[in-house]
């Protein structure tokens, strides 16, 4: 799948128009070059017609600030006008790195912040766009996604607050519970899986895997994540193991059940390489008990894929892991800030989805079908062949 697809020869719904927040700046740019290389190499008789103005363009990022006031408060302002346009909006919520003063005081910019000033942008373009789709690789408050006891259910409550203001579509990656569309059952709303990025980043930079059940497996870390490893166990050929969480549901520790164990079911690790799999890494806590628990059952190297690597203690204790031989690698995206230190580490890979994005955008301003870039089943299988005749992938 590639920006030269037939699917790419109808006209367009509306001028394409990309609002980055700063929290996606990186990210962004990558998208927008994307598209920009790709628009520029379609030679089509088409594109000196009316119906392609602005097809070709330098850039598609329109320039937009979210400017705060002393007392924090802030407001958006676009500079170029949204009359007409097909408006993509990106915005990561766990950017931590954005600053701002109140009252000379210096604030990190929490997930609230950034998701306020995508209301913000949404304002300012005043119901202007032809149609406005939110790309939002880690869904706001996507854990918060169900009730138990008197509880808030932040995640619905802002998808319904998004489609009030007028937003059409919804692009998000691997949502914590995607059940949570249900909320705007009206409404566009897609969850893509980022498993082809994964396999080909594995495949790239690990040249001695043997991809077969005497030497393979996939890990679920518990039972919330065994639907993704049972796609990547299916992919691959291999087979899944799984670990479940027993709590002690008579505490509440920074406000969840503390684990006592993670209890594991599945045939022997033993001598495997095996692949855990799960939605996001925050403290990395969960990961290195699960791998502490593979390692006690002689499982041989450990690589930790997740597509959100936040990090929220820090890498000190991945360093740590990692030099105890406890992990081997870890795989994350760039979905999510990356801190500078962090692409310097000997066990991080990352897996760019700059592409994926841009092709979902493109496809979507086409008014075309994306069921088939939302499935990788094709490429994986391609990748595969490569690596088992090579030992590596064509890039």
């Amino acid at each position: 799948m590639n920006g030269k697809d037939m699917k790419f020869n109808t006209l367009p719904v509306g001028k394409l128009a990309i609002l980055v927040h700063p929290s996606c700046e990186t990210l962004g740019n990558l998208i927008d070059q994307h598209l920009t290389n790709w628009r520029k190499a379609r030679e089509t008789d088409e594109n000196e017609a009316m119906h392609y103005q602005d097809y070709v363009r330098d850039t598609f990022i329109i320039p937009s600030t979210c400017a705060r006031f002393g007392t924090g408060e802030a407001k958006a302002l676009l500079h170029d006008s949204v009359r007409g346009v097909d408006l993509y909006i990106l915005a990561d919520v766990l950017n931590y790195s954005l600053e701002y003063t109140v009252s000379g005081h210096r604030n990190h910019m929490s997930p609230d912040d950034i998701y306020a000033d995508i209301k913000r942008l949404i304002a300012a373009a005043s119901g202007k766009p032809n149609s406005i789709t939110v790309i939002m690789p880690f869904l706001y408050e996507s854990r918060q996604h169900k009730r138990n006891s008197r509880e808030s259910l932040d995640c619905a409550f802002a998808l319904q607050e998004l489609a009030n203001i007028g937003v059409d579509n919804i692009l998000t990656f691997d949502a914590h519970d995607p059940r949570v569309q249900n909320a705007i059952p009206l409404k566009g709303f897609d969850n893509i899986m980022p498993t082809y990025q994964f396999i080909k980043a594995l495949l790239h930079n690990v040249h001695d895997l043997v991809i077969d059940n005497e030497h393979l497996m996939v890990i679920s870390p518990d039972e919330g994540a065994i639907n993704r490893a049972m796609y990547y166990a299916t992919m691959l050929g291999v087979d899944i193991g799984t670990f479940y969480k027993r709590r002690d549901y008579s505490r509440v520790v920074e406000g969840r059940n503390p684990i006592v164990a993670h209890e594991f079911l599945g045939s022997s690790v033993e001598g495997k390489d095996v692949l855990i799999i799960d939605d996001m890494i925050s403290s990395g806590e969960s990961m290195f008990d699960v791998a502490s628990e593979l390692k006690r059952r002689k499982a041989n190297r450990v690589f930790c894929i997740t597509t959100f690597g936040i990090f929220t203690k820090g890498l000190d204790a991945f360093d740590k892991a990692y030099n105890d031989g406890l992990i081997y690698r870890v795989l994350t995206t760039n979905c999510t800030y990356q801190r500078p230190d962090l692409l310097q580490k000997e066990w991080y890979i990352s897996c760019d989805v700059s592409k994926y994005i841009a092709l979902l955008i493109d496809a979507m301003n086409h008014n075309a079908s994306i069921s088939d870039i939302l499935n990788p089943h094709d490429r994986i299988k391609k990748r595969l062949e490569e690596y088992k005749e090579f030992h590596d992938i064509v890039d």
